[in-house]
């Protein structure tokens, strides 16, 4: 199934090929892009696709990713999210017990996480962040641990049914690295998990959600 949809995802874009030359997989590439789709369809109201979106990454990591991964706890509260959008309570609150159980272990993959050189736009930048790599690293690992706790906290308010206390989503396409590497997994899990806003009473939404 998921050879097959290997084509949604454009395998032939510059971003795909980066993705595989820096050591992705192909699972790890999909999950990222159907979170994304998710996410997307979610908040602009197509509560199928957003529905289709989440299970298809929920079903890619049941079969690729072990399950101390981060993006595991992810896949299942997201799966959880739309079970209780649609009245699924029970199950809803299952997901999130166990995304819960999961996310406890997050904080543990911070010491091991890798930094890839950034992207810079000169050479000035590029020679500063590498004379100050340990102090950049400790910097984005503290950055990264509290992003960590605030996602552990709107799944701890997503179980007991209310709204998030932080934005996750909207901030993803300005935290995204552009590089591939170990904090780009990490920030997807942190990120990528759909919940509703205290703010908003939720969009309207399309037929089929």
């Amino acid at each position: 199934m998921f050879a097959r949809r290997t084509s949604e995802s454009k395998a032939g874009s510059s971003e795909w090929r980066a993705a595989l030359a820096a050591g992705w997989r192909r699972s790890d590439i999909l999950w990222e892009r159907w979170q994304e789709r998710g996410n997307a369809a979610w908040a602009s109201g197509d509560v199928s696709l957003a529905r289709r979106q989440f299970l298809l990454a929920w079903y890619l990591a049941s079969f690729f990713f072990h399950r101390g991964d981060p993006r595991m706890a992810t896949s299942i509260a997201n799966v959880g999210f739309i079970a209780r959008e649609a009245g699924q309570f029970g199950r809803a609150s299952r997901h999130y017990a166990l995304a819960r159980r999961l996310w406890a272990d997050v904080p543990g993959v911070l010491d091991g996480l890798e930094f890839r050189p950034r992207v810079r736009s000169s050479l000035f930048h590029m020679r500063m962040e590498t004379r100050h790599r340990k102090t950049y690293e400790a910097s984005m690992r503290a950055r990264i641990a509290n992003f960590v706790t605030e996602a552990g906290q709107a799944l701890e308010a997503a179980e007991a049914g209310a709204p998030s206390p932080h934005r996750l989503y909207e901030r993803w396409r300005g935290e995204r690295p552009a590089v591939f590497d170990d904090s780009r997994k990490l920030l997807g899990a942190v990120l990528l998990i759909c919940a509703r806003q205290q703010e908003s009473p939720g969009p309207g939404r399309k037929p089929g959600g």
